[in-house]
């Protein structure tokens, strides 16, 4: 069978070998049983077609076809020094999971945002401007006074601007003494402890505070606790309507306080 001439990482595909599974299972022997490199440099490259049909399935994400194949081998490499001879299984059925693994953590762990090349040309526009503008005003230009210059909307400016940037950490310290740092996250708002949220809280405890001991147990065990109106009526040693006049009238009254 003739294999399409196919350049990868400096190899000509077409003229890689292709091992039998009595081959492959040979040179594991020989390898484990004697610490042999030769045998384990051909069964690197009596499997590279194998790391080849495994990239496949990874392509069209905007990753250079070159890392994909490295990072493959990768994971080749991790098959060949981890497989257990004496487990009745193929090399090929151990091996490519193996290799599909290894892609897969370098393209969750590595994997960067694509910016488009309108946005980062937009950009580096921006940056040359910039520095014309800081010369000739003697201090930073505006984000406005770049977009002028160049003829574009300020916030594809900003944009293009940002898409450049490095990524930054939420766990990035910003502030250290001899104590623990402050990080990045440490200043992000949190939208349910706003100010008004705050407010809102502390008016509640202030209402709850205000009703009787009895109303306090009631909507405790209501509402705390989960239980039905004729639960906490039995407990309690009251009646069911009982429990349900004084609940609404515990409601109402922290409704109208707050």
């Amino acid at each position: 069978m003739a294999y399409q001439k196919v350049v990868i990482a400096g190899l000509d595909t077409s003229k890689l070998t292709v091992l039998t599974e009595s081959q492959k299972m040979a040179l594991l022997r020989e390898m484990q049983e004697t610490g042999s490199q030769e045998a384990r440099e051909k069964l690197i490259l009596g499997n590279l077609r194998l790391v080849l049909s495994v990239i496949q399935r990874f392509t069209g994400r905007g990753e250079d076809a070159d890392d994909l194949f490295q990072i493959g081998v990768i994971g080749l490499m991790k098959a060949i020094n981890n497989f257990d001879l004496s487990k009745d299984v193929r090399f090929s059925t151990y091996c490519v999971p193996m290799i599909a693994g290894e892609l897969r953590r370098h393209l969750r762990d590595y994997h960067t945002v694509r910016v488009s090349r309108s946005l980062r040309d937009l950009a580096y526009k921006a940056m040359q401007a910039r520095e014309k503008l800081t010369a000739e005003l003697g201090h930073d230009p505006t984000m406005q006074q770049i977009a002028d210059m160049l003829g574009a909307e300020r916030g594809d400016v900003v944009t293009a601007m940002e898409s450049i940037s490095d990524p930054v950490s939420l766990y990035e310290p910003i502030y250290s003494d001899s104590s623990d740092p402050l990080c990045l996250i440490d200043q992000i708002g949190d939208p349910d402890s706003t100010a008004s949220a705050w407010m809102s809280e502390l008016a509640l405890r202030d209402a709850l505070a205000a009703l009787s001991d009895r109303e306090k147990n009631i909507l405790h065990r209501r509402f705390w606790q989960g239980k039905t109106q004729v639960e906490v009526a039995q407990e309690i040693g009251i009646s069911q309507a009982q429990v349900s006049r004084l609940e609404k009238a515990a409601i109402a009254r922290i409704k109208e306080q707050l």
